[in-house]
């Protein structure tokens, strides 16, 4: 599992560790790292030796990072030139263990001629607001070549806590961060900047408190959650979800609930609403019900509100399963027709799943607050609705409202931006309550599937919301096989 703190986390085990190590070896340790990543990346492109490498160096710690790994990169006898932001502030003993390996310091980017990486040193996860002006004209000139860069930490400009952006900020082919993750670094817009993440170990895990402010399941959590049925199974055993979607308008909002909830593994599914002959067309394992959803018959779960518009019926619909003592999973139109107060009440979980849009009409804001902001927004969400949210989006988080850690889906996809996709989602999700997960595991496992899923169903082309519940078996095998 992928686990990121908060800075002010970070610095404080820092601090504790550095009680114990002689002066400097943190950041020895990190130079190092930082020094190996660059030259991985160098290799790559050709080798090391004689390559062009040029150090862009803020003030502070970050910037001591980038020389006294670029001194280490100049004693393999690549060309190493630091061109300093702030000289007067570069870091003392980096700035001589550089040109004592014969690394150069130049005053400006004329003249450099091409470049094979650059290292951007600028601003540290302490750094707050976008990059300078003058520190922005520099990247974009020692890039416009499409230089590879790497990053020391985050990438400058930034925010470490929040993944926020405010301003221009270096878009980094790689990111080399030390001890730990950082929240920027996993949630947009700030992971679009940072490219491939590499961690170094400096030893700060024993210093790191539990639980983290943010984690990222990987292929073995996921797998250790997912639930498989044994030799006394049965379908209530499996789990029974029901599914209150679809309208006339919106009729494939109901197939497509249903498919996510049946491939993701429900022992049953009972359908509710006006989409009964489509859902049956398609899945005839289906049980079908008029409705009300209470009178349906037994289920562990619900999900409600994909496709259901604005017909005679779908508020009441959505207040009856509301109503119901088992979790909830309130989708798309159920959003917009719930009522906060009930949801805030209810002694059964509820799970919401809104894109960017609903999240912004369910706090009251604008839809760019939401996606310039999705952690605060998740987090204020899951607060104000007493539930766990799954905020969908480039970046798909899942908060509670309790103190635990927010999760960030790590198999997200643009693939994933087509009509529908959402629904199966919700469906697959459901199924995964109905089984017996928690909230928060069978939002996150149904939003790892799911992103698998749509990998699967592309395979490299355009992706339909059908093939994506298509493909949940074969990221559910892919998940179990490791």
């Amino acid at each position: 599992m992928r686990r990121a703190y908060s800075v002010e986390t970070v610095r404080a085990a820092e601090a504790a560790l550095m009680q114990r190590l002689p002066e400097g070896a943190l950041m020895q340790r990190a130079a190092a790292g930082l020094a190996a990543a660059c030259g991985d990346l160098l290799r790559r492109k050709g080798r090391v030796y004689g390559s062009r490498v040029l150090l862009l160096v803020g003030s502070g710690d970050n910037g001591g990072d980038a020389l006294y790994a670029g001194a280490r990169l100049a004693r393999r006898g690549a060309g190493v030139r630091a061109l300093l932001l702030a000289p007067d502030r570069a870091h003392p003993g980096g700035l001589a263990a550089l040109l004592a390996a014969g690394g150069q310091v130049v005053d400006g980017p004329d003249g450099l001629g091409v470049l094979d990486l650059v290292v951007d040193g600028i601003t540290g996860i302490g750094g707050r607001g976008g990059l300078r002006e003058d520190a922005t004209e520099l990247v974009h000139t020692v890039t416009r070549d499409r230089t590879p860069v790497i990053s020391v930490d985050l990438p400058s400009g930034v925010e470490a806590d929040t993944g926020e952006v405010h301003g221009e900020a270096v878009r980094a082919d790689a990111t080399v961060t030390f001890g730990t993750y950082k929240p920027g670094l996993l949630i947009d817009p700030a992971a679009e900047h940072a490219g491939a993440l590499r961690l170094v170990d400096i030893g700060l895990g024993p210093e790191l408190p539990e639980p983290p402010d943010l984690e990222a399941l990987q292929y073995a959590d996921v797998a250790a959650l997912l639930p498989v049925p044994g030799a006394e199974s049965d379908k209530y055993r499996r789990g029974v979800v029901g599914v209150v979607a679809g309208s006339e308008r919106y009729p494939g909002a109901a197939v497509l609930a249903v498919a996510g909830a049946l491939r993701g593994g429900a022992g049953a599914v009972r359908y509710v609403g006006p989409g009964a002959d489509a859902v049956i067309a398609r899945f005839p394992e289906a049980l079908v019900h008029a409705g009300p959803p209470s009178k349906a018959g037994r289920v562990q779960a619900w999900v409600v509100g994909p496709g259901l518009g604005d017909g005679r019926g779908a508020e009441a619909a959505v207040a009856d399963v509301l109503a119901a003592d088992v979790p909830v999973l309130v989708d798309a139109d159920g959003l917009r027709l719930l009522d906060a107060g009930t949801v805030r009440t209810r002694t059964a979980p509820t799970v919401l799943t809104p894109h960017a849009g609903e999240a912004a009409a369910l706090l009251g804001t604008a839809r760019e607050e939401v996606e310039s902001g999705r952690l605060t927004a998740v987090r204020e969400l899951a607060a104000r609705y007493r539930a766990t949210v799954l905020l969908k989006g480039s970046t798909t988080l899942i908060a509670e409202a309790r103190d635990t850690p927010v999760r960030v889906n790590p198999t997200g996809t643009p693939w994933l931006a087509t009509a529908g996709s959402g629904d199966v989602l919700s469906g697959l999700t459901g199924s995964l309550l109905a089984a017996g997960l928690a909230p928060r595991d069978a939002a996150s496992v149904g939003a790892y599937l799911h992103g698998l899923a749509a990998r699967h169903g592309s395979d490299g082309a355009p992706v339909s919301a059908q093939d994506v519940a298509d493909g949940i078996p074969a990221a559910w095998r892919d998940v179990r096989a490791g």
